[in-house]
């Protein structure tokens, strides 16, 4: 079983991608599973369980992009004082690779 913080946002993220309008959130989902189905990306909860979280951080949205020849997660979370932070995290490795 998830630890809580964990389980909460991975229940976030699915809600925010089944609710997302039939664009690129959809075609995100699409391309996520296709890659984790080929083993080029980690599934995103196993990404979100890696996060450095800070207190009270929530997750506010989540993308999966092609970049420089790989698979990105840009996931953006939300702290309690309403400050975004977007973190690009390797698909694959789970590794941060820029916060903002």
């Amino acid at each position: 079983m998830l630890p809580r913080p964990a389980l909460a946002l991975s229940l976030l993220a699915l809600a925010l991608l089944a609710s997302s309008p039939a664009g690129a959130r959809q075609d995100d989902h699409e391309r996520a599973r296709a890659a984790v189905a080929r083993g080029e990306a980690l599934p995103l909860e196993q990404i979100l369980r890696g996060l450095p979280l800070r207190p009270g951080e929530r997750l506010l949205e989540v993308e999966f992009e092609r970049e420089g020849g790989r698979w990105v997660y840009e996931i953006e979370l939300i702290g309690p004082d309403g400050r975004v932070r977007e973190l690009e995290v390797d698909a694959l490795t789970g590794e941060v690779l820029e916060e903002d």
